[in-house]
């Protein structure tokens, strides 16, 4: 991703420093999810814009005003979002109002687009609509074209304000579109190039991609680089600035490599590509066909290798062996595997990938046995303890997991892990014996 930036200032830097508060005491139960705090911080990241203080208010005018010039003694940008409904609740035009000094003017231009919005909804406007009229004076206003609520922003003491409504479909075009360009132009700095790249990583625990790379989180400024785990897979995103986009990508590209060099196949890809969109990609480039045993993970892997269109083409079909009988009866494993070795075993894993190639005819097949929990754990065979199987060409090779945190999440990372493991072994051209 690549966005324009100006700099202006901050605290001991040369960026425009900003609190969010975010209005709502549905927020403050917990009952809606903050996730406004989330995307203006992101878009601001992204613009080179600090974001130092998040606070939530609930609908209190007290309580908010508080919050409001605790903001302004620590922020040059204070951006507040909800609160500007046409109910007894949406305090925030009186919040500002107060802190500020500023009347609330009603604006005849915001009144007629009001009601050229109910009108084209054959609604009649109710009259505490027209409390959304209402604007602290000397303001700027952002128009909402999704919603009835206007934002606006004010300059107070050399301060920035900037409200906009709480609906995030509404708040987003607003924080895009005018508050990010209006804070670039105060700054009166130099426009320059802000450009990202997220690697993704399979495989590896957060600690060991950080042991590879300590060195360079803790010399690299620009690019700067960062870490973001997940259950299944770690992101890292590498962050350029320079004065245009070709000398910002000569600055990726350099850093990419050096990663690429030290982490090797467990890069598998950048940006929006997934883990099982690669490992399609390569299935329908190698034209190779593909089917599933799955016990633990009971069709998960399935399920991702089907979200794609056209899946027929490479995808064949699959077991959910969750039971012995099945895996015997259906799947075709010998029974006697499952009982001098158990069902969660290195020998069952084997035979569920031979036997599963063998029933769909494909030229590689996936099997996944194990004990996702929170029970049948035992000292030999704990929680977590997962097989995987991969069938390459009636090549075959299992690899032993323990994956820890809770059954869903157990069953993820051993879908992932298998798909993981399919694509290295493609990549190889074949299993390693």
């Amino acid at each position: 991703m690549t966005c324009i930036l100006a700099c202006g200032k901050g605290e001991g830097n040369d960026k425009v420093n900003a609190e969010i508060i975010t209005c709502g005491t549905e927020l403050l139960l917990g009952q809606i999810e903050d996730t406004n705090s989330s995307y203006i911080s992101r878009k601001f990241a992204e613009a080179g814009i600090n974001v130092y203080f998040r606070t939530t208010a609930g609908d209190n005018a007290g309580r908010l005003v508080l919050a409001i010039k605790a903001a302004l003694q620590r922020a040059d940008a204070v951006i507040i979002t909800g609160g500007l409904g046409p109910t007894v609740d949406d305090i925030t035009r009186d919040a500002v109002s107060q802190c500020t000094g500023r009347k609330i003017v009603i604006h005849e231009d915001i009144l007629l687009n009001l009601n050229e919005f109910f009108k084209k909804r054959g609604i009649k406007m109710a009259d505490s609509n027209k409390l959304q009229a209402g604007i602290p004076e000397n303001s700027e206003i952002i128009k909402n074209d999704r919603g009835t609520a206007p934002g606006f922003i004010l300059e107070h003491e050399g301060k920035t304000i900037a409200c906009m409504p709480g609906v995030p479909y509404e708040m987003k075009p607003m924080v895009t579109d005018a508050i990010i360009p209006y804070l670039i132009k105060k700054s009166g700095e130099q426009a320059s190039v802000i450009k990202y790249v997220s690697l993704k990583i399979a495989g590896m625990a957060e600690s060991a991609v950080n042991d590879l790379i300590k060195d360079m989180f803790e010399s690299y400024v620009n690019p700067s680089i960062g870490i973001l785990a997940h259950h299944t897979e770690i992101e890292l995103r590498i962050t350029a600035k320079a004065a245009n986009i070709s000398e910002a990508d000569k600055m990726l590209d350099k850093v990419k490599l050096e990663i690429k060099k030290r982490l090797g196949e467990n890069l598998y890809g950048e940006n929006e590509e997934t883990l099982c969109g690669v490992l399609v990609n390569a299935l329908k480039n190698k034209k190779i066909t593909i089917s599933t045993a799955e016990s633990c993970t009971s069709g998960i892997i399935a399920s991702k290798l089907t979200q794609t269109a056209g899946a027929s083409s490479y995808y064949i079909g699959g077991i959910n062996s969750y039971s012995n009988e099945v895996k015997t009866d259906i799947l075709g494993v010998d029974p006697y595997i499952i009982q001098d070795y158990g069902a969660v075993s290195q020998e069952c894993a084997c035979e569920m990938a031979l036997k599963c190639a063998e029933l769909f005819k494909t030229d590689c097949a996936i099997s996944v046995t194990g004990i996702a929990g929170p029970g049948g754990g035992t000292p030999e065979k704990p929680v977590g303890l997962v097989y995987i199987g991969i069938n390459y060409k009636g090549a075959i090779i299992v690899n032993r997991f323990v994956f820890s945190g809770s059954r869903e999440i157990v069953r993820q990372r051993a879908a992932v892990m298998a798909l993981f493991e399919m694509l290295k072994t493609i990549n190889r051209g074949g299993a390693p014996i």
